[in-house]
């Protein structure tokens, strides 16, 4: 019986090779018995050992043979499919894409499939275009005993109550459901700021010949010379910026393009990294003006990395530094040195005033804190005993 196995096995291995539709000549047993003649194979009678025995045990098989059935033969039954998307998700998020940033509908993705999940699994196995005020009411309790913050649960209740407007408009329900659950409340914070000397060690971290230290060196320098975010800078292309004039053309939110000016240093490293640092960098001819290692176009991920290694190097708290910090520098060093709000709210590009109103607080609580240290009479009593001894 296992010589009977082992020649069954060789044959459906060299009809496999050789192809199925033909007949298979004589093959030498390995046993050592005679040749003998084979009829094709969909001509074998149908009590074949050879599949009761491989059936028994599937670790005989010879792995050509695995892939040869893998390629030729048909899709295993046992095999699950993958679970669809909810056709009405898709169809919001279609629409969405259309007149939102493909980030935002990444997020709005995101959220969407994780009340889907969470409908799954809670029970009701509901999905998100029939689910109810009570289901959504209990999703939101669910994410903040879950520890998350207020911002995350509103971010992911904007999404939902988006995707139900989106189904009313549509006629498919006569309600948005999202619409009476309560938001937790938010805690409007200020946005942290590094210091006009954190931020020279930062820059001066970056000091160096390489082509990556003179990418580095222009990378911050733009980020903080013209208050870019991260998606905004990683976008530029090489005929963004105007060196002569010292402007960069940057798209941002809402494929909203503006023109903000740069500094001194800005412009130099740049147009250093222009001249010894890309051309080395470049190996495919793209378009990116920041280039990556292995010359293709610098990512979010990869500006991140960049900063936090330069913070490590500069001496400051690498957990702590990120591109939007170099931003909210920017624009709160703009307004302490007399810059008018207007102007800082262009150069940033925020669609409302009060987005930008929060760096004029950041200033305020910097000149107070300054007040505080510097005149005689409002310094703290402690602070006063020791400078009167």
């Amino acid at each position: 019986m296992a010589a009977e196995l082992h020649e069954r096995l060789d044959v459906l291995r060299l009809a496999l090779e050789h192809g199925l539709d033909g007949a298979v000549g004589p093959v030498p047993n390995p046993a050592g018995h005679a040749a003998r003649p084979r009829r094709p194979f969909d001509a074998d009678a149908k009590t074949d050992t050879l599949h009761e025995a491989v059936d028994q045990d599937m670790s005989a098989l010879h792995p050509t043979i695995r892939a040869g059935v893998a390629c030729r033969g048909p899709k295993s039954a046992r095999v699950t499919k993958r679970k669809q998307t909810d056709p009405a998700v898709e169809g919001f998020l279609a629409l969405a894409s259309a007149r939102l940033a493909p980030r935002t509908v990444e997020a709005y993705r995101r959220d969407l499939v994780h009340l889907a999940e969470w409908l799954d699994t809670s029970g009701s196995g509901r999905s998100p275009a029939d689910a109810s005020t009570d289901d959504l009411a209990a999703y939101v309790a669910q994410l903040r005993a879950d520890g998350l913050a207020p911002t995350t649960v509103a971010r992911r209740l904007a999404a939902v109550r988006s995707f139900f407007r989106h189904q009313v408009l549509l006629g498919a329900r006569a309600d948005n459901p999202a619409a009476t659950v309560d938001l937790p409340k938010r805690r409007r914070t200020l946005p942290r700021t590094l210091s006009p000397a954190e931020v020279e060690r930062l820059l001066d971290a970056a000091a160096g010949t390489t082509p990556r230290s003179l990418r580095d060196r222009a990378l911050a320098e733009l980020l903080y010379g013209a208050g870019l975010r991260v998606s905004e800078a990683v976008a530029l292309d090489r005929q963004s910026v105007d060196l002569e004039h010292r402007l960069v053309r940057c798209v941002g939110k809402g494929n909203k393009e503006r023109v903000v000016p740069m500094g001194r240093e800005a412009a130099e490293a740049l147009r250093r990294y222009l001249s010894r640092g890309r051309p080395h960098l470049e190996r495919r001819h793209r378009q990116e003006l920041f280039l990556n290692a292995n010359g293709g176009g610098l990512t979010r991920a990869g500006v991140f990395l960049i900063l936090r290694r330069l913070a490590e190097k500069a001496g400051l708290e690498p957990e702590r530094i990120h591109p939007h910090l170099l931003r909210h520098s920017f624009a709160t060093h703009l307004l302490e040195g007399g810059a008018d709000l207007r102007a800082v709210q262009e150069m940033l590009g925020h669609a409302d005033l009060a987005t930008t109103e929060l760096y004029t607080h950041v200033s305020d609580r910097r000149r107070r804190e300054l007040y505080f240290q510097a005149h005689p009479h409002a310094r703290r009593l402690k602070d006063a005993t020791k400078a009167r001894k």
